[in-house]
């Protein structure tokens, strides 16, 4: 039996990690589970898989867990202090999928250990990606890609030479305004850049597919993990989302990897690798599909991809710097403050402050620094929208 634990098990991938879990109730031992404000679907959780912890991040919320786990017999914890000690906790396998910068200390925690720690958070590789590989070389621990499109690329990577790697592709569903006219951009609604013509996702994510932010991010994970050049690295629009990434050989070979757009092929070759095991996902028809289209993304319709080209090229504390620019972007256009096409326009004033300011500049990528980073870029972008305003 595997011990496990589920970090951010209220969120959509630990929803589905809980799913594929559940499907083998024997197989494993669930340690700990980690949440936020919903307080009555982590009790739920915890008690359906026996957990023998159960923590959410806000300790004004401890009273609630405390109360409906009441006899269960379950241990009950609140405050990030209590998160990281979940994450710290003996487990063969956690599974990060905290939201944000936030899952950044709980998985260098667990990489401490010594274990497998399957990665859904993309901030942690933008932010300090050097910090937590590094952590993992150290303590002879394993880091697991869990995006489709990382996974991807790892899978198509199996039995090859990284050497001779000449690019990698990962693909882009275009999001809500893909074929929407440019000049219509700044006219976009929150509404609307909340609503994917795809799938349903939160809100957050799904505007950051909208603006490509969520794009931007993946390829700074593509240079961190896989330790290629940033003109190693393209977006394709791809608007059926079935092929995930693409590897392309100095021999000119392609390897594509083509699945349904379900988190829980991603996660379920985490949960099992180095093994495959059967997973209760869709099996594609490639005939019944027919056509899947591709297009070169348009750097004026989404200039977030050319602002992560210009984050790897700075290194440092750049993703730091852009992932908490964007955040405050975000929050920015989600309470109204400003439009649609302006989050860009913060962001890049944001970094652009930090480099004259030589905020950017660091030999070294440390916990501390790069929560200042954060702080500091929030707090340029800030001084952004009010000028905007």
């Amino acid at each position: 039996m595997r011990a496990v634990t589920v970090l951010g098990s209220t969120g959509s991938i630990g929803e589905n990690t809980l799913d594929l879990i559940g499907r083998d109730a024997g197989g494993y031992d669930v340690v700990a589970l980690t949440g936020g404000r919903n307080i009555a679907r982590l009790a739920e959780q915890a008690v359906t898989h026996n957990a023998s912890v159960a923590v959410t991040a806000f300790p004004e919320l401890y009273q609630d867990l405390k109360t409906r786990l009441s006899g269960t017999g379950i241990e009950v914890a609140a405050g990030p202090e209590a998160v990281l000690q979940a994450a710290e906790r003996p487990a063969d396998w956690v599974m990060s999928g905290i939201i944000g910068v936030a899952g950044l200390a709980p998985g260098l925690k667990a990489l401490e250990q010594g274990k497998t720690l399957a990665l859904a958070n993309k901030e942690s590789l933008v932010c300090a990606g050097p910090l937590l590989l590094g952590a993992a070389r150290d303590h002879g621990a394993t880091v697991l890609p869990v995006d489709s499109e990382h996974s991807a690329v790892f899978q198509a990577l199996i039995g090859e030479d990284i050497a001779a790697v000449e690019r990698i592709v990962i693909t882009a569903s275009g999001g809500a305004f893909r074929d929407w006219p440019l000049d219509r951009l700044a006219e976009a609604t929150l509404e609307q850049a909340s609503s994917h013509p795809n799938w349903e996702m939160g809100q957050r994510i799904t505007i950051d597919s909208a603006s490509m932010f969520n794009k931007a991010m993946e390829v700074i994970e593509t240079k961190e993990f896989f330790s290629v050049a940033p003109d190693q690295i393209e977006v394709l629009v791809h608007p059926e989302s079935l092929i995930h990434a693409l590897v392309g050989f100095n021999d000119g070979a392609l390897m594509a990897h083509v699945g349904p757009p379900d988190m829980r092929h991603a996660i379920g070759f985490a949960l099992n690798w180095p093994e495959r095991r059967t997973l209760p996902v869709e099996r594609l028809d490639l005939a019944a599909i027919g056509t899947l289209n591709f297009a070169a993304p348009d750097a004026r319709r989404w200039p977030a991809l050319r602002l992560a080209t210009w984050v790897m090229e700075h290194g440092g504390l750049a993703g730091a710097a852009f992932n908490g620019a964007k955040e405050q972007a975000l929050d920015a256009f989600i309470s109204k403050q400003i439009g649609f096409t302006q989050m860009a326009q913060i962001v890049e004033a944001a970094l652009e402050a930090m480099e004259a300011d030589n905020s950017l500049a660091s030999t070294e990528i440390r916990l501390d620094n790069v929560t200042q980073a954060d702080q500091t870029a929030r707090e340029r972008a800030r001084a952004a929208i009010a000028a905007l305003n």
